[in-house]
């Protein structure tokens, strides 16, 4: 019972992470303008893996996309890879744990076979997290030396010195911070390694349940002074008429006529 409602509870905080995981890949918020000592006011710009935003004061926002891919920086590249990863890893350890789950009876599949898909996908899930992680923290990362180097006479996301992602660099390039997209990933993230743990927790609680047992009888010996008594009506010998006739040819006969218990062999 305990292995099943481990099993059940990784399952199911896996799969909000991975939820989390996509939400963050797919959100435009991962960097956002610092609004902090910002002489512009009236333009909010923030951008993610995939588009570049320009929000204005009058509530129209126009996003643009990357069109480029080798103009990109190597981070940011990498960072894609690796959320794209973490989804490919979390969906196929999803999709192990549906069929591996000890609620849900799979034909004859046998525990020991479900037990060995938990943990595999309870090692997916770990992936998982961790390659979301590792986005998402590359990308802060990319962030904080960006804030440091950056003022509002040059540079941007992109680099020390260099152009911003989408396009915003100029002359008066804002500085960018967290976005809540960092956020969702980092726990995302942490909740499928929570789950992936739980999982292969799980697992080791159906190894142990699989196990066959086997159950035993105790003998006791039997003491000098037991008396084994049988069932007259069993026994063939405690009735006369079963008793096998007795040739008595054998035995030799006396002068004046009686058998004898002598025995003769004639050669």
């Amino acid at each position: 019972m305990a292995a099943t409602l481990c099993q059940v509870m990784g399952f199911l905080l896996s799969l909000l992470g991975v939820a989390g995981i996509i939400a963050a890949t797919g959100m435009d918020q991962w960097a956002t303008e610092d609004l902090f000592d910002n002489p512009v006011t009236a333009v909010f710009s923030y951008s993610g893996l995939w588009n570049s935003c320009v929000r204005q004061s009058s509530g129209f926002t126009e996003c643009r996309p990357y069109f480029t891919i080798l103009g990109l920086p190597a981070l940011l590249q990498a960072v894609r890879a690796l959320m794209i990863v973490g989804i490919v890893l979390g969906a196929i350890g999803c999709l192990i744990a549906i069929f591996s789950m000890k609620c849900l009876k799979m034909g004859n599949m046998e525990d020991s076979i479900k037990a060995t898909m938990t943990l595999t996908s309870g090692i997916l899930f770990l992936l998982a997290g961790v390659c979301g992680i590792a986005g998402v923290s590359a990308f802060a990362n990319l962030i904080v030396q960006s804030f440091r180097f950056t003022t509002y006479a040059g540079g941007g996301i992109g680099g020390m010195g260099g152009g911003g992602i989408g396009g915003l660099s100029g002359s008066l390039t804002p500085r960018y911070t967290f976005g809540p997209a960092l956020f969702v990933g980092w726990i995302g993230g942490a909740i499928l390694v929570i789950g992936g743990i739980m999982m292969c927790l799980a697992c080791r609680g159906m190894a142990s349940d699989s196990k066959q047992r086997y159950d035993g009888m105790a003998y006791k010996a039997s003491t000098q002074h037991t008396i084994y008594k049988t069932d007259p009506r069993s026994d063939p010998r405690s009735d006369p008429r079963s008793r096998p006739a007795i040739n008595d040819s054998y035995k030799a006969h006396s002068v004046d006529g009686r058998m004898s218990n002598q025995r003769f062999d004639y050669v």
